[in-house]
C-alpha cells in the first residue's frame, strides 16, 4: 500500500472533512480514500462509456429512483434520411 501526505491543507477544509467523515461514521483517512476513489472512478467512467440515460438513472438511484410510465410507441422508429 502507498502512503500519501497532503501538506498545506486549509483549516476550513480540514474541519469540513472531519465533519463529513463523522457523518459517514468513518475516520478522516478513510473518508479521503473514499473521496479519491469516487473522483478517479468518475473521471474514468466518461461519457464515452456511459450514455446520458445511464448517468441520469444512476443519479436518481441515489435518491430512491423514479418510476415513470412509458407511453407505447404508435410508430416504428425511422432511419434518418442522411443514413438511407
Amino acid at each position: 500500500m502507498a502512503t500519501l501526505t497532503i501538506r498545506n491543507l486549509d483549516d476550513e477544509l480540514k474541519s469540513r472533512l472531519r465533519i463529513r467523515a463523522a457523518r459517514n461514521d468513518r475516520s478522516m483517512e478513510e473518508e479521503v480514500r473514499v473521496i479519491l476513489q469516487q473522483a478517479v472512478r468518475d473521471t474514468d467512467d466518461t461519457v464515452a462509456t456511459r450514455g446520458l440515460g445511464t448517468r441520469i438513472r444512476q443519479r436518481l438511484e441515489k435518491t430512491g429512483g423514479v418510476d415513470l410510465e412509458l407511453p407505447e410507441r404508435s410508430e416504428s422508429p425511422r432511419i434518418p434520411e442522411e443514413l438511407e
